[in-house]
């Protein structure tokens, strides 16, 4: 193998990639702006659900039920009702997503020291935002319970010489304020080096056949080894430059702590794009077109990204959905990169998502290459 004929064709990629101003601007600035999106799009948070209250007690503990609703940020009273039956339309249309209903002697079960019933009403069209929603009004009728009977606590303290109580202490770890920013711009990194290194390897082969370049790069001495690792090379340094951009993007302004080892990142980074080049090269191997080259890569990359668990967690997949993601590399990466921002583990720890991921991208690449190797022969 001649690294004097594959330095020559790696010269070669860089200067077709800075003639096609299209392509550059895929490589370099499509990542950024995929990554401000989802990181702004794709979130769990959820704030300003509108809500409709039915106060029918209309009390001053009612009322105060109501703004401690409005001041947590998260719901939006945007109407007012006495009677339930005009909540309907408002949730009929979509207006609505949330309904607190207080019924008539909330007040009085309070005064009375008796359990005050209260209902909430969620639109669970989509089942995830109905859950959060219900988390949310759950935490804010937890504080309320806990001040009301504080106080009949207090007044309570002059019978009691000693009062017995549970004191309850929570601390969140590696995500103390639970930004999903946090969570999910890591996996944003992930499923963009997934997009951008598979699609361009698999599409710049197949174009070098469309246009009949490749069959005058076989007739010359160039070997079908030198030329697989000429056509990949190239896409592993775009790859670096890419996560380099979006690293900084992460870290500078989403302000994303990164508490790992960058080294290690960059290493287990290389045996990611082992995986995906592998992908690339392998789709470059069945497809004729450009078209089919990217309708086999989205067929690739749609499942990938639904079951690694970048959105969905595993745990909730049916079990063969569960065993299936063990095949999937962006599982591990994710399970990696996740680990090193958030968590700021080792390899100590991460060694079993790392062997995983090298055994997968050294069998994928080794597909590709025999299949590549046929091909060119």
């Amino acid at each position: 193998m001649s690294w004097r004929r594959i330095r020559h064709l790696i010269r070669k990629e860089f200067i077709q990639l800075r003639r096609d101003p299209r392509m550059l601007r895929l490589v370099i600035v499509a990542p950024i702006i995929q990554l401000l999106i989802f990181g702004y799009a794709v979130t769990t948070d959820i704030k300003h659900i509108p809500t409709a209250v039915i106060d029918a007690d209309r009390s001053r503990q009612s009322r105060e039920l109501v703004v401690r609703f409005s001041n947590t940020g998260y719901f939006e009273v945007i109407a007012v009702m006495e009677r339930p039956q005009d909540l309907a339309p408002l949730m009929d249309s979509g207006k609505v997503q949330a309904g607190i209903h207080i019924p008539r002697g909330f007040a009085k079960s309070l005064a009375r020291g008796e359990s005050a019933p209260l209902q909430i009403i969620v639109d669970g069209t989509d089942s995830t935002t109905a859950g959060m929603v219900l988390g949310y009004a759950s935490g804010v009728l937890k504080r309320y319970s806990e001040e009301v009977m504080g106080e009949r606590l207090q007044r309570l303290k002059a019978r009691l010489t000693r009062l017995p109580l549970v004191e309850e202490r929570t601390r969140v770890w590696f995500n103390p304020e639970l930004k999903s920013v946090n969570y999910m711009v890591p996996g944003v990194l992930c499923t963009i080096l997934l997009i951008v290194t598979m699609v361009l390897t698999s599409m710049a082969i197949v174009r070098e056949r469309e246009i009949g370049t490749l069959e005058q790069i076989i007739v010359t001495p160039i070997r079908a080894t030198e030329l697989m690792v000429g056509k990949t090379l190239p896409f592993v340094l775009i790859g670096f430059v890419d996560m380099v951009l979006i690293l900084l993007v992460a870290t500078l302004w989403f302000r994303v702590p990164l508490r790992g080892s960058l080294l290690l990142l960059c290493m287990l980074a290389v045996v990611f794009l082992l995986t995906t080049l592998g992908l690339g090269l392998f789709i470059s191997t069945v497809s004729r077109t450009q078209q089919q080259a990217m309708m086999t890569a989205f067929f690739i990359m749609l499942p990938s990204i639904l079951l690694s668990g970048f959105m969905f967690p595993i745990e909730n997949m049916p079990r063969v959905i569960q065993w299936l993601t063990y095949l999937i590399p962006l599982r591990y990466f994710l399970n990696i990169v996740r680990g090193i921002f958030l968590k700021g583990v080792g390899l100590e720890v991460l060694w079993g998502d790392a062997t995983a991921l090298l055994a997968i991208g050294l069998v994928l690449f080794t597909m590709a290459s025999v299949r590549f190797t046929k091909r060119m022969g």
